[in-house]
């Protein structure tokens, strides 16, 4: 037998073997994690013993292995922790669970032995050490140097989680193409289908005297199925939810709420610390300090901090997650990474910080999956050569920014775009030749925003809102609507909206139309921030006495079912020349010049209360002067309305309007003037309470329907600044003090319930009133010249009107229920003295 021949027949005994190892296999599958902390430990070995045969836990810290059948034992060993053997069973798929313990460590001549033993602060090393971090956090602070910027680069990608083809086969049949661009998740290894995908390139900007940071946009490109909403607002809403960390404030601001950070004030009444293991990197010496909330299901997190045995206690990286139970809606894994280097004088530079979030609706389904990735270059602590810090705008969005070609984007981002044919804007392209994704997207898209695009790609017109499309009340039966507004794609400066309503029972048309010029030139919409605009409108419809909805139309059909006859109405007419200014200091000015002409109905007639002659109409020509400072609002910018993202900022407004009898048509004197003052106050793990105040005066002798009618709540929906079990038109006052405080206690309760806390509710709890009075000359029965009040109107009393009110919050994730108590004027007839409201509230 030749040389040949014998390697012929070694391949072929080693295939043999290898077949009947192969036939002779089963898998193990499992998961690794910290047995003092419960957090999943990622990149431990697995092995089995004597064989070379081993795998990696991933970041989640799962793992699969396939071993030989009659393997009875697997390893499981890292640096920091104690070796670990587990038993495998016989079957054919075996699932595991893998506790490691720490070694014990020496550090500083203080011997840790983590255990299961009760956890104490006092004599506790780890505790120890943490507060000498804290009390330097300071020390080497980026923000202590005069002036401070650097380059970042960040890329904010969305995509379906764990989208597997065999569960999607129908989808996948029809649309083949969407398995080129199945990507895989980096935090639990699920295949994931891209759906949207963001990139910035800026200059960021800080001066320390003054205070002041800017932002210079030198490029920008997305694309996604996002795009039917406001580009401006989608990158306000996800610049809030992916908030920038910085783990030296005392509290994160992540997912709309403050998470207690590892290294606040009150950290170590918050967490446990654990010293877990030393490392060395490159001759520099740093403990790996692990942490838990001593309640899991607080706002807190898991993770490790790399901090370095010296004086100057370096934090070298972050590692975040969220423990298992916490109160956290629609996020089932999160996953932060930051990692700083040492500038030579010692600051600390952040270098890169990337945030991965897996989201659903309900645990059992797949839902989104989220990574913000980012880096930054080019730290300097030199003064900068552009006057950057002469710019009104905080950010700075440069013409050309989203003009920039792929070769731009490859020479100076981090991450290049290195394959054009498999981006997201590709993909979309390709699916939007069916007609059946088409038309399921603009549908998906109307229900979202309301409104209805008259064409793809430029749109000029669109038509809305489509909830007010068809609505009833007491007045006008049926309500049929139609309108719409154009959009900058017609023209930059000037546009137009407007509706025409027509109801079944009053048999009245009602108009609206209104022109607007923009002095700054528009992007996508006219209500973009900054606005500074004039606007000419001309308006005929109902007005609801006593009804006033904040945020939705009143004629919404979702507002159509009352708990009482919606009947306090008249009609009015009103031309109207607004001006409108936004500063990028938050303050907003307006003033409006208003001729209206006020109709009385059957329902509220206008009776002179000397003569008893009935007047059909009146008419006033009013002035009035608006003021509006909320410093550090972020807001979610739609089509119509601007929404604030969170309330934390606080806002202040004063109003004053004002008439001269004969003076424009005016057939009374008015003056009224009214403050408002609104914040959320956060507690940190404890909730949050929303304030809010306004108090008003009118100074003149003025008929009830310009009196301060208080906003009575007639649906059965929650709505705030209003009142749910007070009538339309109850009250009347010339000058009151009105509040509206709800106290959400985010779990603070329930989350100790054993039975309960698995439901993940929250309280919160409600009081609002108003102290109101009504001063002899606005008083019909005391004053002349003046209109009778209607049937079931009257002035308050000595005491405040108040209702209370206690909710749940978070039921199946979405709905809120709220019982509501009136606890003044109970006497008065046909009264809801409590009741529920009910309400959708999506919170994290």
């Amino acid at each position: 037998m030749n040389l040949r021949s014998l390697f012929a027949v070694a391949i072929l005994l080693t295939i043999s073997c290898w077949l009947t190892e192969i036939s002779a296999q089963k898998t193990v599958k499992g998961i690794v994690i910290d047995s003092t902390t419960n957090e999943p430990l990622p990149f431990i070995a697995i092995s089995v013993k004597g064989s070379r045969i081993g795998a990696m836990t991933d970041n989640s810290g799962k793992f699969l292995l396939r071993v030989p059948e009659a393997t009875e034992t697997i390893r499981a060993a890292s640096v920091g922790y104690k070796e670990k053997f587990t038993a495998v069973g016989s079957e054919r798929i075996n699932s595991v669970k893998i506790r490691l313990s720490h070694k014990t460590h020496n550090l500083s001549e203080v011997t840790i032995k983590p255990s299961k033993n009760k956890y104490k602060k006092k004599g506790n090393a780890a505790v120890d050490f943490v507060k000498k971090v804290i009390a330097s956090k300071n020390q080497f602070s980026p923000l202590n140097k005069e002036y401070y910027q650097y380059e970042h680069y960040e890329k904010v990608s969305l995509a379906i989680n764990n989208f597997k083809p065999e569960n999607n086969k129908d989808l996948i049949n029809r649309y083949k193409i969407i398995t080129n661009y199945i990507d895989t998740s980096k935090i639990s290894g699920r295949p994931i289908l891209p759906v949207s995908s963001k990139e910035v390139l800026e200059n960021y900007y800080y001066q320390k005297s003054p205070r002041s940071e800017k932002r210079v946009v030198k490029a920008k490109k997305g694309a996604g199925i996002d795009e039917m909403l406001s580009e401006d607002g989608v990158s306000q809403y996800l610049g809030e939810v992916f908030k920038d960390i910085d783990i030296y404030q005392n509290d994160i601001n992540l997912f709309l709420k403050p998470f207690v950070s590892p290294l606040s004030v009150g950290g170590p009444d918050f967490y446990k610390y654990y010293l877990l293991d030393t490392i060395k990197i490159a001759d520099i010496k740093y403990v790996d300090l692990g942490f838990v909330p001593f309640v899991s299901e607080s706002t807190g997190f898991t993770g490790h901090l790399l901090i370095s045995l010296d004086s100057t206690y370096f934090l070298k990286k972050v590692v975040l997650n969220i423990p298992r139970d916490i109160n956290l809606n629609f996020v089932q894994n999160l996953s932060i990474e930051q990692e700083f280097n040492r500038a030579p004088d010692g600051t600390r530079l952040l270098m890169k910080d990337n945030i991965i979030v897996e989201f659903a609706l309900f645990s059992s389904s797949d839902g989104f999956y989220a990574e913000r990735s980012s880096i930054y270059t080019h730290h300097s602590f030199e003064t900068p050569a552009e006057a950057v810090f002469k710019q009104q705008e905080n950010t700075i969005i440069a013409d050309n920014a989203s003009q920039q070609t792929d070769s731009y984007w490859k020479e100076n981002s981090p991450d290049s775009v290195a394959d054009r044919k498999k981006s997201v804007d590709k993909m979309l392209a390709n699916l939007r030749k069916d007609p059946v994704f088409y038309y399921t997207e603009k549908v998906f898209s109307a229900l979202v925003t309301g409104y209805l695009p008259t064409s793809d790609k430029n749109n000029k017109f669109s038509f809305g809102p489509i909830y007010s499309t068809f609505s009833t009340n007491t007045v006008e039966g049926l309500r049929l609507r139609a309108g719409g507004f154009t959009t900058a794609n017609l023209n930059r400066h000037w546009s137009g909206s407007g509706f025409v309503a027509y109801g079944t029972a009053d048999q009245k048309f009602k108009c609206d139309a209104g022109i607007e010029y923009s002095f700054n030139k528009k992007k996508e919409q006219s209500n973009e921030f900054p606005i500074h605009s004039i606007r000419a409108a001309y308006n005929y419809d109902l007005n609801r006495l006593g009804q006033y909805y904040k945020y939705s139309a009143p004629d919404n059909i979702l507002l159509s079912l009352k708990r009482q006859p919606d009947d306090k109405v008249t009609y009015v007419r009103n031309i109207e020349l607004n001006y409108n200014r936004d500063f990028h200091s938050l303050l907003s000015m307006g003033v409006d010049f208003k001729y209206r002409t006020e109709y009385a109905t059957p329902f509220i007639p206008f009776i002179d209360c000397s003569t008893g002659n009935q007047i059909n109409a009146y008419s006033e020509g009013i002035v009035k002067l608006r003021l509006r400072y909320a410093p550090g609002e972020k807001f979610y910018q739609t089509f119509r309305v601007r929404r604030p993202i969170s309330r934390d900022a606080p806002v202040f407004t004063l109003f004053h309007s004002m008439a001269k009898k004969g003076v424009l048509g005016s057939d009374y004197d008015y003056s009224f003037t009214e403050l408002g003052f609104q914040k959320r106050f956060w507690f940190s793990a404890f909730g949050n309470a929303n304030v809010i105040i306004n108090a008003g005066k009118i100074w003149t002798k003025t008929p009830f329907t310009l009196l301060s009618i208080p906003n009575a709540n007639l649906s059965y929906t929650t709505q705030y600044e209003s009142y749910a079990m007070m009538n339309a038109m109850e009250f009347i006052n010339d000058q009151f003090v009105s509040w509206d405080l709800n106290y959400n206690m985010n779990g603070l309760i329930l989350n100790r319930i054993p039975f309960l806390k698995k439901l993940k509710l929250r309280e919160i709890v409600s009081f609002r009133g108003l102290y109101g009075n009504l001063s002899p000359q606005n008083d019909p029965t005391q004053n002349t010249g003046l209109f009778s009040f209607p049937t079931g109107v009257s002035k308050m009393g000595k005491e405040p009107y108040m209702e209370a009110g206690i909710g749940v919050v978070n039921i199946l994730k979405i709905f809120r229920l709220d019982y509501i108590w009136r606890l003044s004027y109970l006497d008065k007839p046909n009264i809801d003295k409590s009741g529920f409201r009910f309400n959708m509230d999506l919170y994290f």
